[in-house]
């Protein structure tokens, strides 16, 4: 998330990576305002909202607990005034003694023992931070024995709200599964089993949560993670929470939809100086890589990944150039989720992962998205599908196929394509890049990706492949040594439709104003047979002339004076391709 600070001329900062909101307000930055949520969550008795990492859930936490905490009463105006809360403040505002719990700080390293002393030590530490914040509101004071385990504390501190008149307790967990997902995709199965067993340390404490609750001590519990597993298997512990992850009301809350996107680069390219012209080749990059995230419904409006946008935007804000890899290295990290969820099923691993690589969509139950499942499910091949949509690596398409949300999505699934498949994407394609760069040509940089990475596809492959497949490859090798150069977009917007691949290049560059438009049609062996002709005898199609050339009178509107070059690449199975050039009236 950022802030956006009223009355103070100096120029914004774009704080990426920043979940401290009492820093972000000190060091004047951007913000999309979310706090419109604040009642809406109010309704909610104990909230359980989950969203992928790098969601700004730790942000939101923070920003709940700012609100809440009758510690920051004093600053309230300086901390809110400029946003929607702060102009329509709620009764609860500064009311509670506020316990902001992070469980992603828990060593998962070690035996059941190990965890427990550090959930223990994380527990300690924030109950004794907290009774020395709030020591002015307690009746007496609250000693914090650290020889003790973390639920006793809790208790302490609840039976000493229940028998005085202070505040009530307000409670935040964030990252609540991160210890025990580690557990989940590690396979420590014994370990996970013990942590949520009936006895464990972890269900003793969401039992106390919950008896703070019916007491009155607590006056609601907030709770974010990624995966419902671990809350699913601490149901009896903490039966009297609301899943709102799928709930349409709160699906914006976390990530940004494209109208507080266009606000945030109003704001951006004002102060920073920021032409039109790049400001539109800013947006078209941020669409196809950033956003596409649809967590409830594919009805509703698609979110932007918040962190992903800060990533790019700080990088061009301070270089006046968009970053070289539009994939934060942080979420090339994700990949390595994919091994571990799908290294019990060798032979569906590459099913799961050649289907999205080549129709960019997978079905899916929809009962088990809206239904609780346990530990031993997340590993089954048929919850792939669900699995990834929580760790946001697929996204909703509709009642039956969830998809790959963007271009970052595509790259890491076609990275990990290649792995499986044993596709070198090395060395070999450098002579071809470098040619390219030096005299660009889409037919031979077209025909060294055929000649070099085609050629390395297993057979069965090709019953498979599509145009989509050919698109998505071609343009993941490209990235991979054009990216100082050129940006890449697929499937953008046009009122003739949506254009397979453009490469733009990039300003300050040596193909600054240069765009490439890129159609692609395929053709399986058996269409070609049909059709009695053969590769070398096809010719461009009438149709795909008009389509291409469509595209580019709706580029020439957006970019007046971008120099636009048109392409048709035809696929023909596995048998080879045509080039075309259109050309651009």
């Amino acid at each position: 998330m950022f802030i956006l600070q009223k009355g103070i001329p100096m120029k914004k900062r774009i704080l990426y990576g920043v979940a401290n909101y009492e820093e972000i307000i000190a060091e004047n930055g951007y913000f999309v305002d979310k706090t419109r949520y604040i009642p809406e969550l109010e309704m909610i008795r104990n909230p359980v909202f989950l969203r992928p990492r790098r969601f700004g859930k730790s942000l939101w936490c923070r920003i709940l607990e700012c609100y809440y905490s009758i510690h920051q009463k004093d600053r309230f105006d300086e901390l809110f005034g400029a946003t929607w809360i702060g102009n329509n403040p709620t009764p609860l505002k500064n009311a509670f003694i506020v316990l902001h719990l992070d469980f992603s700080t828990v060593d998962y390293n070690g035996n059941l023992r190990d965890i427990e002393v550090s959930f223990n030590t994380t527990c300690n530490i924030k109950m004794k931070t907290l009774v020395n914040l709030y020591r002015n509101w307690f009746q007496c004071p609250v000693e914090i024995d650290f020889k003790a385990n973390g639920n006793d504390n809790l208790k302490t501190i609840l039976g000493h709200i229940s028998r005085n008149d202070s505040p009530k307790l307000y409670v935040i967990i964030d990252e609540y599964d991160n210890f025990a997902n580690q557990l989940i995709t590690g396979r420590k199965d014994h370990l996970y089993h013990q942590l949520t067993g009936d006895d464990s340390f972890l269900k003793t404490f969401f039992k106390t949560l919950k008896e703070g609750r019916k007491t009155g001590a607590i006056a609601n519990v907030f709770i974010t993670g990624v995966l419902p597993v671990t809350m699913d298997e601490l149901a009896s512990a903490f039966n009297i929470a609301s899943f709102i992850t799928l709930d349409k009301t709160f699906e914006p809350m976390l990530g940004f939809t494209q109208s507080e996107v266009d606000s945030l680069l109003s704001d951006i390219c004002m102060d920073y100086e920021i032409s039109a012209t790049q400001r539109q080749y800013i947006e078209s990059i941020l669409l196809t890589h950033y956003n596409g995230y649809h967590f409830a419904s594919s009805n509703s409006e698609a979110v932007y990944n918040p962190t992903l946008l800060a990533y790019f935007l700080n990088h061009y804000c301070r270089y006046k150039e968009a970053p070289e890899f539009l994939t934060d290295l942080n979420l090339r990290t994700d990949l390595s989720w994919v091994r571990r969820i799908t290294t019990s099923y060798p032979g569906s691993t590459e099913e799961f992962v050649d289907k999205l690589v080549t129709n960019n969509a997978i079905r899916y139950d929809r009962n088990y998205l809206i239904t609780k499942f346990d530990m031993k499910q997340f590993f089954d091949k048929g919850f792939f599908p669900i699995s990834f949509y929580y760790l946001g690596m697929l996204t909703i398409q509709d009642h039956f196929y969830l998809k790959l949300p963007n271009l970052n999505m595509r790259q890491i699934f076609v990275e990990y394509f290649n792995e499986l498949h044993r596709i070198d994407v090395s060395t070999r394609f450098t002579e071809i890049m470098e040619s390219f760069v030096m005299q660009p040509d889409i037919e031979s940089l077209f025909a060294g990706y055929w000649r070099e990475y085609v050629s390395q596809l297993p057979e069965a492959i090709f019953a498979q492949v599509n145009e989509n497949f050919y698109r998505t490859t071609f343009y993941e090798l490209c990235s991979r040594y054009l990216s100082s150069w050129l940006a890449f977009t697929v499937e953008s917007s046009y009122p003739q439709g949506k254009s397979d691949l453009e490469f733009i290049g990039k300003f300050h560059e040596k193909f600054a104003g240069r765009r490439w438009v890129i159609e692609f049609k395929y053709y399986s062996n058996a269409d070609l047979t049909k059709m009695k002709t053969t590769v070398e005898n096809f010719t461009l199609q009438e149709a795909d002339t008009e389509q291409i050339l469509g595209y580019a009178a709706g580029l020439k509107i957006q970019y007046a004076e971008a120099r636009i070059s048109l392409h048709v690449i035809y696929c023909f199975g596995n048998q080879g391709f045509r080039v075309f050039d259109v050309i651009n009236p």
